[in-house]
């Protein structure tokens, strides 16, 4: 088929890959503009674009869609790619643009997106995050006909796949990314004979795109709920916490951001620290305490608890809470 894809980050990568793989005409990649990143923030191409410029596949990179809009010459423009493109399907993943009515009906078959949950449960822009932070026992892929609204079109194919208690985001962002470009690969060679399922009404949750501040630790909060948070946000934007190093003073205290938790009995007032050895940092949460077993020094790489508690000031008793 010739294909039109839309998509930025790596999950929305992965899928090209699969259907460039599988023979399909990519004749038009949509991805977003070049953004700083790294310590010089210097410009860099999206994943998605990386792979099209290696495979010689066209890409556009409109700051908008709307052809009304601030950015209305960016629209205009894609919008004579698009319809010089005269494509089949257009397979979305992971875009980070709204697609205004006249994109829908662009291509022949429609807009397919590749959306990483069993809709209607988190609909949005973070739905690996919210389902490992809640505590769901599974997730999975939808491949979904797009419509106007946030993630309600009718559902092509879906398939599930479990969480573990030890998943991360980065983990399990791998597993639905390979599995969404399987899938979307199996939903075209099937254009015209899957049956489109409207999303039940009942059971709609949104995935809200994750914001900083949420990383900060709230010592009130149960430990389960906290380990659950350290997994979701790994690996952005990382749960964080303030802790005393060695030698310098409380208004001094660095953020050392948490990577590695277990849930441990301990009752005391929330951020105690109940121990700091080779074990783990233990601190009293809301409800029972948490082992800490892989932290972050500003600037440092991931260590196990026994090479990070060296150097620390941290003493059994100690409130973490007022360092926040």
């Amino acid at each position: 088929m010739r294909v039109i894809f839309a998509g930025t980050p790596e999950f929305a990568s992965t899928a090209l890959a699969h259907l460039h793989a599988a023979g399909h005409e990519v004749v038009l990649v949509l991805t977003q503009p070049d953004r700083p990143s790294g310590r010089g923030m210097k410009l860099q191409a999206s994943a998605v674009k990386q792979f099209a410029l290696q495979h010689d596949i066209p890409v556009a990179q409109p700051r908008s869609l709307r052809l009304d809009g601030k950015f209305a010459q960016d629209a205009l423009a894609a919008q004579r790619a698009i319809h010089e493109a005269r494509a089949d399907v257009m397979v979305v993943a992971a875009y980070g643009l709204i697609l205004p009515l006249w994109v829908l009906q662009a291509p022949l078959q429609g807009c397919l997106n590749i959306h990483a949950s069993l809709l209607p449960r988190w609909r949005g822009a973070a739905p690996i995050h919210r389902a490992i932070e809640a505590g769901d026992l599974s997730t999975g892929v939808t491949i979904m006909q797009m419509d106007e609204g946030l993630d309600t079109g009718a559902m092509l194919l879906s398939q599930t796949v479990s969480i573990a208690p030890s998943d991360t985001t980065a983990l399990l962002h791998d597993q639905l990314a390979e599995l969404g470009g399987h899938m979307i690969v199996q939903s075209l060679s099937q254009v015209g004979q899957l049956q489109p399922r409207p999303q039940p009404e009942q059971g709609v949750t949104y995935a809200h795109k994750i914001d900083k501040a949420e990383a900060r630790v709230d010592w009130t909060l149960a430990a389960q709920v906290i380990e659950r948070r350290i997994r979701a946000f790994d690996p952005f934007p990382g749960v964080s916490c303030s802790m005393l190093i060695a030698g310098r003073s409380a208004e001094e205290a660095e953020t050392v951001k948490l990577w590695q938790a277990q849930v441990y009995r301990g009752n005391a007032a929330p951020g105690t620290v109940l121990s700091a050895d080779d074990q783990g940092v233990c601190v009293a949460c809301g409800q029972d305490a948490l082992r800490i077993t892989q932290l972050q020094r500003a600037g440092g790489r991931r260590l196990s608890a026994a090479d990070f508690v060296r150097g620390l000031a941290l003493q059994p008793g100690q409130s973490l809470a007022i360092l926040a």
